[in-house]
């Protein structure tokens, strides 16, 4: 059991305050995307002067014990972050595990380095992934039931759109297909029939948003169409969101997507889990490297109702349950203490207050903004009773 501690990422999108004000210190002077909490090679946090990744692989029997290491050799198979934008992240997806394996692969044959800008696979990992809010988080998640989305264009009234509709079926057996169409027509038009397009959506939003008999949720996401094309002026991007469910999560609510759905968090703080890679394929509302054929490749164009998870509540504690193996995360309320004990590693993120964690005669105390990583070989944690609030990531 040691104190970990974490690396920052600084992406232009990130928040000056979020993460600073988790950790109760001075706004920070560059933006503050992501906090690491892992073992992934672009950013190992780290326990003393020693990377975690380096201290797996000297002993990886005693770092992620023999079931874990049964399943996924001697890596870590989660990566664990606190998330903060300030800025709308880039419009992306992730690959599935074979497409990951392939990418990284075909990307190694060509001699692209991994640390290149313009390479798409760092790993080759799959990256499913879940985030609970820990502020009002906004995030656009999954597509829309093209049903919702052909409501949303009959009240917007919008003459560009309705040039572009003529090439659906609109029967629902089509829906995915009708998606594809849509967005792979959108994303690749050229530079002058997009400024048209989205002059005319913006315009049409704006009259939409005037209107006192608008639905809520329709307001929500014209709304947030109208404040992406302000912040990213006349981008693909802008084109895709319209097509997505946008949601805004409250504290303590989580959000799994999986390999191949399109998304982009929006706005707030958040806990993030994911398998252990840092594969990215974006299409937009970004200054990184784009590359739409290869987005549309792995996107997966079956709509998303709901992505949100339900939680089960066990007495104090939160579980997110997701459908995969590599990761489970759940929040603990520390007021009455409690023991960790497992068969895995484990990382314990502290989010809100401070605790004592004690195992084997040994302390370390952890605040907000701080990480605990407890190695599988070691005996069982307590974590003394406190105001606190916990998260608690295993395999």
């Amino acid at each position: 059991m040691e104190l970990l501690t974490g690396r920052i990422r600084n992406y232009p999108w990130g928040s000056r305050e979020l993460i600073a004000n988790l950790r109760g210190e001075e706004e920070s002077l560059q933006p503050e995307a992501e906090l690491w909490f892992g073992a992934h090679p672009a950013a190992s946090a780290t326990i003393g002067d020693q990377e975690l990744i380096e201290l797996i692989a000297a002993d990886p029997a005693f770092h992620l014990g023999e079931r874990v290491r049964k399943r996924f050799g001697d890596n870590l198979p989660f990566l664990l972050k606190i998330l903060a934008a300030a800025e709308p992240l880039s419009l992306q997806a992730h690959p599935s595990l074979s497409q990951a394996q392939e990418g990284y692969a075909r990307e190694n044959a060509q001699g692209i380095d991994v640390a290149a800008d313009y390479r798409n696979y760092k790993d080759a990992n799959h990256k499913p992934e879940l985030i609970v809010a820990l502020t009002e988080f906004e995030a656009m998640a999954g597509f829309r039931p093209l049903a919702k989305t052909l409501e949303l264009f009959d009240e917007l009234h919008c003459a560009e759109i309705e040039r572009y509709l003529a090439m659906l079926d609109r029967s629902e057996a089509r829906e995915s297909t009708d998606l594809r169409v849509l967005f792979t027509t959108w994303i690749t038009i050229p530079s002058a029939s997009r400024t048209k397009l989205i002059d005319d959506i913006v315009t049409s939003a704006a009259l939409a948003l005037a209107r006192t008999d608008l639905p809520q949720w329709m307001r929500e996401e014209l709304a947030n169409v109208v404040a992406l094309h302000q912040r990213y002026p006349y981008d693909v991007g802008v084109l895709g969101a319209l097509l997505l469910n946008k949601f805004t999560l409250q504290p303590g609510e989580g959000l799994y997507l999986d390999a191949g759905q399109l998304h982009a968090y929006v706005k707030g703080l958040g806990v993030e889990i994911m398998a252990n890679s840092d594969n990215v394929l974006r299409g937009g509302l970004t200054s990184k490297h784009v590359d739409v054929p290869e987005l549309v490749r792995v996107l997966e164009f079956e709509s998303l109702e709901d992505p949100r998870v339900r939680p089960i509540i066990r007495g104090r504690n939160v579980e997110f349950p997701t459908p995969i193996t590599e990761f489970s995360l759940t929040k603990w309320d520390l007021s009455e203490g409690a023991i960790f004990n497992a068969d895995g590693p484990a990382i314990i993120l502290v989010t809100e207050g401070g605790t004592d964690l004690t195992c084997d005669g040994r302390q370390v105390h952890a605040r907000a903004g701080e990480a605990v990583w407890i190695p599988a070989g070691d005996p069982e944690v307590r974590l003394a009773a406190a105001d606190a609030t916990v998260f608690v990531a295993t395999v």
